[in-house]
């Protein structure tokens, strides 16, 4: 007996989000910029304080004379000395000549001294204001250098919202960081054409499909309504009217889930309160008719985007909390606010208890809890894919957590 297959693993998570917000003082990141700043204004002040050095050494030697000064007296009477500098020897008289030269030879050290500390002082200021001097003008060369990588990475996060048609289209010299940036641009255009493409592909495969399968719905519902027709061809006839039924869906599902892949052009205030309001009263007879209470509590919560595209978020949402519950005394919750500057819209429900690691798999096309393709008749298996990408369209995103006890509670996060 042939081997099963091993499910196909879902995509790792991104370590980047786009969405993610910004730090309260960007400027204290570890950027590039702020690297090449430090190293270039570091390098700067080492050489500085190591010119400084020399030069004060240089200096110091140049007027060094050792202890003794550059004359002395060897003899004589009533010698008398004034210096506004050396009080020490103002008015001496009547003292040896040793003391007196060594009072002189005092005074020039004092005076060596007091002229290297005021070098030393106004050299450490002239350090100072050329170090931040450099360090500005680093800065300033750093951002011009970088800039470059700047568009890059305003491209990179405009095209991871979705949006393929951004191009850096940079100018200038023929560097590393041009190539860079114009390897990126090709490689974003063979990108637009493979999903274009794609796109186009599900588009027109499911527009095809549309025409034969209403056709064959048509015919069965005709079969169908003949009274004189056998049990078994009325039964064999609601079958396949159930599968055709189910083949539409599984059409308008990829073609909505093309559409909604592509970034929300034409946006327009929508409530998600009443969107959700909308979502409940389509599925309120399900609902009942599988014991299910709807509750919960809808705030106003207005975002801009597709009203039609939002509707099938809160409807598809709400149809697998009510299709996917208990069997007895069911319940779903929904509710709509606002939280931290976003829309929330949040469906929580009970029913099979979901294992952590099953969570991501359920939002993947055609998959369901244990079940590698679709063989439920619940649903096609694209409502969670198609809710994943019209959330994103909407540069929004949603998160599903395992409710203790069994069910899920869902939640889409839309700017607003």
């Amino acid at each position: 007996m042939a081997s099963t297959p091993a499910p196909p693993q879902a995509p790792p998570k991104p370590t980047w989000d786009p969405r993610r917000p910004q730090p309260v003082f960007p400027w204290l990141r570890p950027t590039i910029r702020i690297r090449l700043t430090l190293l270039y204004g570091g390098m700067f002040l080492i050489a500085g304080i190591l010119l400084l050095s020399i030069i004060y050494l240089l200096a110091a030697q140049a007027i060094s004379t050792g202890n003794q000064p550059f004359f002395k007296i060897v003899s004589g009477s009533d010698i008398k000395v004034s210096s506004d500098k050396c009080a020490a020897i103002t008015g001496m008289p009547n003292v040896p000549i040793t003391d007196f030269n060594s009072a002189i030879a005092q005074c020039v050290d004092h005076q060596r001294q007091a002229a290297l500390d005021n070098l030393l002082s106004r050299s450490l200021l002239a350090l100072l204001g050329l170090a931040v001097i450099a360090f500005a003008f680093g800065y300033a060369m750093a951002g011009r250098v970088l800039s470059p990588l700047g568009r890059i990475t305003r491209t990179a996060r405009a095209v991871a919202g979705s949006d393929l048609s951004r191009r850096i289209e940079l100018d200038g010299p023929d560097d590393e960081l041009k190539e860079l940036a114009d390897t990126f641009d090709d490689m974003l255009e063979r990108l637009q054409r493979a999903f274009t493409a794609q796109q186009r592909f599900v588009g027109n495969a499911s527009h095809e499909l549309r025409t034969p399968l209403a056709i064959n719905r048509t015919l069965l519902e005709v079969h169908l309504s003949d009274p004189g027709a056998p049990m078994e061809l009325q039964q064999l006839g609601k079958t396949l009217l159930a599968t055709n039924e189910r083949s539409e869906q599984l059409v308008e599902g990829l073609l909505l889930l093309a559409r909604s892949d592509n970034q929300i052009i034409e946006r327009k205030p929508v409530d998600l309160a009443e969107v959700a309001s909308q979502a409940v009263d389509q599925v309120h007879a399900e609902a009942e008719a599988k014991g299910v209470t709807i509750r919960g509590q809808r705030k106003p919560a207005v975002v801009q985007g597709n009203g039609v595209l939002l509707e099938r978020i809160a409807l598809n949402l709400l149809q697998n909390a009510v299709r996917y519950n208990v069997p007895e005394d069911g319940w779903v919750e929904v509710s709509t606010e606002i939280q931290h500057g976003q829309a929330v819209l949040s469906v929580a429900n009970t029913g099979p208890v979901v294992p952590a690691y099953e969570i991501d798999n359920l939002f993947e096309p055609f998959r369901r809890l244990r079940t590698e393709r679709t063989g439920s008749d619940k649903g096609v298996g694209l409502g969670l894919s198609i809710v994943r990408s019209v959330a994103r369209a909407h540069g929004g995103h949603i998160a599903a957590q395992p409710r203790e006890g069994g069910g899920l509670v869902m939640r889409v996060t839309l700017p607003v």
